[in-house]
């Protein structure tokens, strides 16, 4: 029997890289339903639609009317990936992190209400938590939630309208929360590409404020076998969190690029810092470990070795 998922926003970083490890590493046939903004990624589209397991839906979760045409069978599950995901594009203008993260998801939900699909996984973030101090341990699933920008905001909204559905009428419901991903296929605007993509150019690299707030880092891989995990074993109305346990400052990452690709430090140039800029992120992914088994395979250090010959291949057209 076919077994049929549905990814929303399957068509941007983090999905895209799903979609890949699973047309790899199970027998899911995959909908992706994607409204193709300026984030997508355009070249993997045309490299699942090589698979007869693959089938995409240009659609935008947040247009209710639209959904109609996605829901002609029922899925095993929908795994929502679809978020607008830029925090200093968030600061300037709300209105479609609003749309897309809230918005969407309700009606995302609504699906499942209805029986359109078996269960849902809600993909969030640790941003939702707020920012820590130095010395503080990391964030737990039972944290609270506190963002401090427009965007974890639109994030954590979605998580309680997820919650509250679980609550009320029991659906098969998980939220996952993941630290910051890097790795193939991320926008150009992230910090990681952006970065190796002026360094090579021996272009400024802005760094903002003095560069020392602390990320937990993990390679997108291992955010996508989390979630395959989460989707075979995780328990509904359960959050579980995901981190690669790879606290690192944004100069830190800087540098690190900076000494893999040979060029000098000079090139970073501090500029004024971000509104409501969190200090620190850090996750305790002992839960996920203890109940399903799952802890990152990839340090930091393969990891950004990966990511960097990946983007310098495109840039010289290797491939």
């Amino acid at each position: 029997m076919k077994k049929h998922l549905l990814i929303t926003g399957g068509s941007g970083f983090i999905g895209s890289n799903f979609i890949s490890y699973m047309l790899r590493n199970s027998n899911y046939y995959i909908t992706n339903l994607d409204s193709l903004t300026y984030a997508a990624n355009q070249v993997m589209i045309q490299e699942f639609e090589k698979s007869n397991r693959y089938h995409f839906i240009n659609c935008d979760i947040a247009i209710e009317a639209d959904l109609g045409k996605v829901f002609n069978q029922r899925y095993e599950a929908i795994i929502n990936f679809a978020a607008e995901s830029h925090v200093d594009r968030s600061i300037s203008n709300a209105a479609p992190f609003i749309q897309t993260n809230i918005k969407g998801t309700f009606y995302l939900l609504q699906a499942v209400l209805t029986g359109k699909a078996f269960k849902m996984i809600q993909i969030s973030t640790d941003e939702v938590y707020g920012s820590l101090e130095p010395l503080d341990p990391p964030f737990k699933e039972v944290s609270p939630l506190a963002p401090n920008n427009p965007y974890s905001a639109s994030k954590a909204s979605a998580d309680l309208l997820v919650r509250s559905f679980f609550k009320t009428h029991q659906l098969p419901l998980i939220i996952t929360r993941c630290s910051n991903n890097y790795g193939p296929m991320q926008h150009s605007e992230k910090l990681i590409p952006k970065t190796i993509s002026l360094a090579q150019k021996d272009k400024r690299i802005p760094l903002y404020g003095d560069g020392l707030n602390i990320r937990d880092w993990i390679y997108v891989e291992d955010h996508c076998k989390a979630i395959h995990l989460v989707l075979e074993k995780g328990v509904p109305g359960e959050i579980y969190n995901i981190g690669g346990t790879e606290e690192k400052t944004n100069l830190d990452i800087v540098e690190i690029i900076l000494r893999n690709l040979k060029k000098d430090t000079g090139l970073i140039q501090f500029v004024n810092d971000r509104k409501g800029h969190d200090r620190r992120y850090a996750m305790d992914t002992s839960k996920i470990f203890r109940d399903l088994g799952w802890k990152p395979s990839v340090s930091f250090k393969e990891g950004i070795k990966k990511t960097i010959e990946w983007y310098l291949m495109r840039m010289d057209g290797r491939k």
